[in-house]
C-alpha cells in the first residue's frame, strides 16, 4: 500500500490532498492492496476474497478508479463483466506535508491510512508466521522477525532510512520473474519511530 519510497518513477502514486482522501477508507485500501498484490480482478472475486458484498467492493472500486487508483483491464471479461487492476505498483506518502496540513479531513485521512496501513502490515505478519512451517527450510531462514533500538538525531534517523530503501531498490532492479524456480513475492515492512524514554 502506501510506502516511503524515494524511488519515484511512472509505477508510483505520489499522494496530494484530493487522492489522499479518495483513497483513506479501510475497504478501499484492502481492494487495491488486492489488486495490486494478486493481480486483476472483478467485483465479486474482490468481495469473495475480502469478505464483502459485492456491491460495496463495486462501489468502492469506481472511487477508486474515480481517483486513479484502478482502472478498466480490456484484456478480460466478457459481456458485462467487468475486470479492474491497479493503476500503479506503488504508492508514495510525504507524512510531513500531509500530517501537517492545515486542513484537519487530511490529517484526518493520513491517521486513516496510517493506521489501516500498520494493519494490513500486521495482518501479513500474522499470515506468515500462521503459515511458516508450511515453507522450506531456506525461506524460513531467509525471513527476519528483528527490532533494534538505537539513540539517533532526526537527520541521522533519514540517513540510515534512506540507506535502508536503497539497498531494497538495489533488489528491486534484481527482481527475478514468476517463472524463476524456487521464487516466490517477498514482503518487506520497514518501521521506524522514535520513543519516549519512559
Amino acid at each position: 500500500m502506501a510506502q516511503h519510497d524515494d524511488h519515484v518513477d511512472d509505477d508510483v502514486r505520489v499522494l496530494d490532498p484530493r487522492s489522499l482522501r479518495g483513497l483513506a477508507h479501510p475497504l478501499r485500501m484492502r481492494l487495491l492492496y488486492a489488486l495490486r498484490e494478486y493481480g486483476p480482478a472483478t467485483a465479486s472475486q474482490l468481495a469473495d476474497r475480502l469478505g464483502e458484498s459485492s456491491g460495496a467492493t463495486s462501489y468502492h472500486l469506481r472511487q477508486l478508479a474515480a481517483y486513479g487508483f484502478v482502472t478498466d483491464d480490456p484484456e478480460r471479461g466478457k459481456g458485462r463483466e467487468r475486470w479492474w487492476k491497479a493503476a500503479q505498483a506503488r504508492t508514495r506518502v510525504d507524512d510531513d506535508v500531509l500530517l501537517g496540513h492545515p486542513d484537519p479531513s487530511v490529517r484526518g485521512a493520513m491517521h486513516t491510512l496510517l493506521h489501516e496501513l500498520a494493519t494490513t502490515h500486521g495482518q501479513d505478519l500474522s499470515t506468515w508466521l500462521g503459515t511458516l512451517h508450511e515453507w522450506p527450510a531456506e525461506w524460513r531462514n531467509g525471513s527476519d522477525l528483528s527490532d533494534f533500538t538505537l539513540r539517533l538525531t532526526p537527520a541521522l534517523a533519514r540517513e540510515m532510512l534512506e540507506k535502508v530503501h536503497e539497498v531494497i531498490n538495489g533488489y528491486r532492479e534484481q527482481e527475478v520473474d514468476r517463472d524463476t524456480e524456487h521464487s516466490a513475492r517477498y514482503r518487506v515492512h520497514l518501521h521506524g519511530f522514535p520513543r519516549d524514554e519512559d
